[in-house]
């Protein structure tokens, strides 16, 4: 404990050197609403934490332009706490991603009520002021497993987001889907990825959660374009609502007042 706290507090100075020029700043943003299940809670949890310490995303983090990335986490559901966040360090090898592994590793899984996927983004967004870095990309890495429910609307959100020159890429939870909204990765494509070649890895199976989650980080760090790539479908004719349509009574502050 103390060699990871001792650590931290050194990796935490660094990460203080004002405009440091990164290949990308990342964002993890996790779902933790109480729709997770404890099992796919600690299933994503680890594969956070074993992709951070996989040799293949050293590899990619090594390979970059400036050889580092700047990287932060943190957890979400309805609302964002303020011990939800690990706070921004540089990883450029072995030993700075084991630490940043054990941070995420050691946090206790709490889980919250409500699915803000805009909270999340918005938050996420305002994490790239004023961090010290300077990165070649600014992505925000979000998993979920339902729709927005709870909050603003997604789609604003995103194309806030996105107009600031920050890509969203998703990692749909699907283990145990709901047939109420669809398939959770079409949710995704349509109402909350966005950027340059912006994409979303689905997760079917407890089993799939490492590699897609490694695949996910190498992916966005290196730059490649994925191979199998969700496309978004153009059009209105998605429903971006239908989280907020199947939360009893979240509705009602986006209807016009009635009798007025």
């Amino acid at each position: 404990m103390l060699t990871t706290l001792a650590l931290l507090i050194g990796l935490t100075a660094a990460a203080a050197v004002s405009g440091e020029e990164v290949d990308v700043e990342l964002v993890l943003a996790v779902d933790v609403s109480r729709s997770m299940d404890i099992e796919e809670a600690e299933v994503q949890r680890a594969g956070y934490v074993n992709a951070l310490r996989h040799p293949d995303f050293l590899d990619a983090v090594r390979g970059g332009l400036n050889g580092r990335i700047a990287i932060t986490y943190f957890e979400w559901a309805g609302t964002i706490s303020d011990s939800a966040h690990i706070p921004w360090q540089i990883i450029s090898g072995p030993r700075e991603a084991a630490a940043f592994a054990a941070l995420v590793e050691a946090r206790p899984i709490a889980m919250r009520r409500g699915t803000s996927i805009s909270g999340a983004i918005a938050h996420g967004a305002s994490l790239f002021d004023e961090n010290g870095y300077s990165g070649l990309r600014r992505i925000i890495d979000i998993s979920g497993d339902g729709p927005n429910n709870f909050g603003a609307p997604v789609t604003p959100a995103r194309d806030m987001a996105t107009a600031l020159g920050i890509v969203i890429n998703g990692l749909a939870i699907m283990i145990r889907p709901s047939a109420a909204f669809g398939s959770l990765d079409d949710y995704y494509s349509n109402c909350v990825i966005g950027g340059p070649g912006a994409f979303v890895l689905p997760v079917h199976d407890p089993e799939d959660f490492a590699v897609a989650i490694r695949r996910k980080l190498i992916l966005e760090v290196s730059g490649a374009e994925p191979p199998a790539r969700v496309i978004r479908t153009a059009g209105p004719a998605y429903d971006c609502m239908i989280g907020e349509k199947l939360r009893p009574g979240a509705m009602e502050r986006f209807l016009p007042e009635q009798g007025r």
